[in-house]
């Protein structure tokens, strides 16, 4: 623990900008003598002496000069029974940026300093409140794309990912034990554990970090959303598909091709499951016409394309394929996409059987995206394209933090090693050492052994106030 962890911290807690309320958090030894200094109750009391968890109305005045800033509802939490198990006070002024900005200022200048991005939640696990799987959960809940997203974020809150890292644990400490009783009992063997009984139990222990670590693909669908890219030639209709699967006009749509120069993106929820929609650039080879955005653009598009989780190839079937939709279908095979055919709402030329031909193993869906026609089918072969791949969107805990995945990789090596050494009767030394590398790596994700820079890494992503 750092020096600064002691410090009394101060941040604005909501959006800065216009708004009906905004907060200024307090949390710290010095959170209650700061607002003695500076709260004046509508009643004789002061801060300090009101029960926690209450709620008092009043005035945020200057110690110095008496001058009113704010009219306020000032609320009190006492430690440990608070968000970061210290004395915390809320400001709750008027939402505007030039009151919660003076009522800041006069925290910081009465002996608080401002909180670094999401130092009241570490502080929450510093002091035990949660583990470190259950403080990232708070961004994960901030962060949520889709319903869905957000019930699996409240479970890691809630301690599920906590509890079932803590079942391989209790688990793997149990083993721990027996290897090193045989260690310090040689003549003794594994007490009442045979070597074979021990690599059965490593087995099965293994297995439970695989089954968190095939979750990670699902985890990071619903943490990032499925990249869905929308790719064809020029005109073609991306934009307008676009703007529709958004019901919003997002993207500017004209009929001068090279509209869209830059890769636009939006996220949309269908059954529960986020897709992050990115509308590309309009295909095409170095044409002479192209000036350097256009061509930047069509560069971006390619990139979306090579790592996107799923393309929705656009063509216009008003029109014969060109040479240019056919590079992109062949482009695109082995892909997980949709062919979708645009413009249905004009007599068709695209022939069937030729561009069955070019992409014969994805769904085809004809849609008008000027009248909105076809898009609930569209809807529904996106959401069935990302399950017929094996993902199990309907699993109630995933992980979705890399560094998670990082972890139980490591975790999974250590107790790979530790049944290789067992199965080759090496000293027990050698399985006792691979068993705690086990648990240390499955301890950074709850916290235990994980190090300071990581620590400094994650709560950096957070907003400050958090």
């Amino acid at each position: 623990m750092r020096a600064t962890d002691h410090d009394t911290i101060a941040a604005i807690s909501t959006p800065l900008g216009e708004g009906g309320v905004g907060i200024v958090r307090v949390s710290g030894s010095l959170s209650l003598p700061i607002a003695d200094r500076i709260f004046q109750a509508s009643h004789p009391l002061k801060p300090s002496s009101f029960p926690s968890h209450t709620l008092h109305h009043g005035y945020i005045s200057n110690p110095e000069t008496g001058e009113r800033i704010d009219e306020v509802l000032l609320s009190v939490m006492h430690s440990p029974h608070s968000y970061t198990r210290e004395d915390v006070v809320e400001i709750n002024g008027h939402g505007g940026l030039l009151p919660l900005l003076s009522t800041l200022e006069l925290v910081l200048k009465e002996g608080a300093r401002l909180a670094a991005p999401g130092e009241f939640t570490r502080r929450a696990f510093l002091n035990g409140r949660i583990d470190l799987a259950q403080a990232e959960a708070v961004m994960e809940i901030i962060r949520a794309k889709s319903e869905r997203g957000l019930r699996l974020a409240m479970r890691h809150l809630d301690g599920s990912l906590s509890q079932r890292i803590g079942e391989i644990k209790d688990r793997l400490l149990s083993l721990w034990a027996e290897v090193e009783a045989a260690i310090d009992f040689p003549e003794e063997g594994l007490e009442g554990l045979s070597a074979i009984e021990a690599e059965k139990e490593m087995e099965e222990i293994g297995l439970r970090i695989e089954g968190l670590l095939t979750s990670f693909q699902e985890g990071r669908i619903f943490e990032e959303g499925v990249a869905t890219a929308l790719v064809g030639r020029p005109n073609v209709g991306k934009s307008s598909l676009f703007n529709a699967l958004l019901e919003r006009d997002r993207a500017i749509v004209t009929p001068q091709p090279g509209t869209t120069r830059d890769a636009l993106e939006e996220v949309i929820s269908l059954q529960g499951l986020p897709f992050r929609l990115i509308d590309t650039a309009g295909m095409r080879g170095n044409h002479p016409s192209l000036d350097l955005a256009e061509r930047e653009g069509v560069e971006r598009g390619r990139a979306w394309m090579e790592r996107a989780d799923l393309l929705l190839v656009l063509i216009d079937g008003s029109e014969t394929l060109t040479d240019e939709d056919r590079a992109l279908l062949e482009e695109a095979r082995g892909r997980r996409g949709i062919l979708v055919v645009n413009k249905a709402d004009l007599p068709q030329r695209v022939e069937a059987l030729e561009i069955e031909s070019l992409w014969p193993e994805v769904p085809r869906m004809r849609v008008s995206a000027l009248r909105r026609e076809g898009l609930g089918g569209l809807k529904e072969a996106m959401v069935k394209a990302m399950e017929r791949d094996g993902l199990d969107l309907t699993q109630d805990l995933v992980i979705t933090r890399l560094h998670h995945r990082e972890a139980l990789e490591k975790a999974q090596l250590s107790l790979q090693r530790a049944r290789e050494s067992c199965a080759h009767h090496l000293s027990f030394e050698f399985v006792s050492l691979d068993l705690k590398e086990c648990l240390d790596a499955l301890g950074e994700i709850t916290g235990e052994t994980t190090s300071e820079d990581l620590l400094d890494e994650i709560f950096s992503r957070f907003c400050v106030g958090k």
